[in-house]
């Protein structure tokens, strides 16, 4: 499936030829019958004759609904370009070639219209100065096939070169990331919402939910048509209707857009690469009323040249745009940039970094991913796709890491852990890619949460005061000469238990359960503190935070004044 887009002057025959060739009247609306005039979009289909199905978006020729031409041929794969012998080049003739070229589009024809008004010198001069004007852009070696469409005269050999030209135009690529600018939205009758676009980027298929953007609410995907057939899915490339539940009609509008959740860098800003006009009287600077035009939609914007103050006719150069809303955009989209106060088309081109961190004095935009991870030093994986629709296997962890934040982080944790001496570094005071980072590195070893040099000897190895503590085990020691550091990793080893702010020796808890467990044998019913503190041959300054302990861990419950057995008690040898 392509899509073609018609374009040239007003009353040229751009409708006329696309009903010739379909069927299908595209003027839609009541207005654009009675004043044989092209207002807004037109849309219509066939299937050429070797069977490939073919979409057209029928634009306005008339200056003033330029914006709505604008928003038809942001997703097209080719186009016709329309010229009539009897007037030949006008105005917008010129204006819609220099938007197509900016546009990115690289495959066309170019229909000589209502060559039956013509003589044979007419039609000559014509194409001659068709050939002239369209020399040095995409259409310079396009075919000029001569068509008269009310008389029928050449519609099938325009069909012929059709079909050849869209042999050799690429279709649209799967990325998985399917993004629909919406270019119509209306309510059907018996169905509500319903948008209409041309698909790029992936599928979609019913019941799917997406994104709606900018208003940032999800829908879903009630039913498809394409071809004005009833679809389950439809993939890339292809005219679309989509039949939407969770926003009403009048809550979508032209520019909007419908994505994939999760799928896409949305943004207010990005830095592109401008081609000014030659045919402006005036350089680009960021003075002026801009509109943006992007996917299908208008944007009035604020607009920074990168660089020197300005961009002279004919030259291009680097620029930053502020949109009023944010949009999913990729690198590698188009844009438009016109002047609303003089009511002219500045240029276009190509947005190079739709997350722009350098500062505007400083940056130099291009489409290099290395410079993105660069500027961030590391980039989750995931992330980078969004940012730059490209697929890097990560460096460390899940990121992908410029080589100098690599060394940096090393050499960092190196200093670290060396300098936390032989306890070793506590992970727990690294963040996740610090962490991953880490198990990169050679000479070190992670024992009990922290990272110690791989010969170093633990410190803690026979502790003197898990010994003193192992000596008295009901009459504890205070830990008052210990580093603090060292009963904290002491107590998270285990070898320490730490109940109610007194120290016990792990082997002390055991051996209080394994007693418990003897009285409880005896008196299944419960036993007192009092009971167990005589067990233990202690005071009630240490047999309370241990009874406490115990119950807290399921070795004991207490009920009422006792303790009867947990589900943790120890069962006796």
């Amino acid at each position: 499936m392509h899509v073609v887009a018609t374009a040239g002057h007003v009353d040229h025959g751009k409708s006329t030829l696309v009903k010739a060739l379909t069927g299908t009247d595209p003027d839609r609306l009541a207005e654009e019958k009675e004043r044989g005039l092209t207002i807004d979009l037109g849309f219509a289909s066939a299937a050429l004759p070797s069977g490939r199905g073919v979409a057209f978006i029928d634009v306005p020729g008339h200056v003033r609904f330029l914006k709505n031409m604008l928003a038809g041929v942001g997703s097209v794969d080719a186009c016709i370009f329309v010229v009539a012998a009897t007037e030949g080049w006008k105005p917008q003739s010129e204006e819609h070639l220099r938007i197509l070229s900016l546009l990115g589009i690289r495959h066309g024809l170019v229909a000589l219209t209502k060559v039956g008004l013509a003589d044979d010198e007419l039609r000559e001069l014509a194409a001659m100065e068709i050939a002239d004007r369209v020399e040095g852009t995409f259409l310079e070696n396009a075919p000029i096939v001569e068509v008269d469409a009310l008389e029928g005269h050449g519609v099938d050999a325009l069909r012929t070169a059709l079909d050849a030209l869209l042999e050799a135009t690429p279709t649209a690529t799967d990325h998985k990331r399917p993004r629909l600018w919406i270019d119509r939205v209306f309510a059907a009758k018996g169905s509500g919402t319903v948008v209409t676009g041309t698909l790029t980027g992936g599928l979609i298929r019913v019941d799917d939910e997406l994104d709606a953007l900018p208003a940032g609410r999800t829908v879903r995907v009630r039913a498809l048509q394409s071809l004005h057939a009833e679809r389950t899915k439809v993939g890339p490339g292809n005219r679309v209707a989509v039949n939407l539940t969770g926003m009403s009609h009048d809550e979508l509008r032209r520019g909007d857009v419908l994505v994939a959740a999760h799928q896409w860098h949305v943004t207010d800003r990005f830095d592109g690469h401008i081609e000014v006009l030659a045919a402006l009287d005036h350089p680009v600077t960021r003075r002026g009323a801009h509109v943006a035009y992007i996917g299908s939609g208008e944007h009035p914007a604020r607009v920074r040249v990168l660089g020197p103050a300005e961009i002279p006719p004919g030259a291009g150069g680097a620029v930053r745009v502020h949109l009023p809303v944010a949009l999913p955009l990729l690198p590698g989209d188009r844009f438009i940039l016109r002047e609303s106060g003089r009511g002219e088309t500045l240029g276009g081109g190509e947005i190079l970094d739709v997350d722009p961190l350098v500062a505007a004095s400083r940056a130099v935009p291009d489409r290099s991913v290395d410079r993105v991870i660069a500027e961030r030093g590391r980039v989750d994986v995931d992330h980078l796709l969004r940012l730059t629709g490209e697929r890097r296997d990560p460096d460390v962890g899940t990121w992908a890491v410029a080589p100098e934040t690599l060394a940096e982080t090393r050499t960092a944790l190196d200093a670290a852990i060396v300098a936390a001496g032989p306890l070793g570094l506590d992970l727990a005071g690294l963040d996740d890619f610090e962490r991953a980072v880490l198990e990169t590195m050679d000479g070190f070893h992670v024992e009990g949460g922290h990272a110690r040099v791989a010969d170093a000897v633990d410190p803690l190895a026979d502790h003197p005061y898990v010994a003193l503590l192992e000596a008295s085990p009901f009459d504890p020691p205070q830990p008052t000469d210990i580093d603090r550091a060292e009963l904290r990793e002491l107590v998270r080893r285990g070898d320490v238990v730490e109940a109610d702010g007194v120290y016990f020796a792990a082997s002390a808890v055991d051996a209080a359960a394994r007693l418990v467990a003897g009285l409880l044998a005896a008196e299944p019913d419960g036993v007192t503190v009092s009971t167990i503190r005589d067990a233990w041959g202690t005071s009630r300054k240490y047999a309370i935070p241990l009874v406490t302990h115990l119950d807290e861990n399921g070795i004991t419950r207490r009920r009422d004044d006792l303790r009867i057995a947990g589900p943790r008690l120890p069962a006796l040898d």
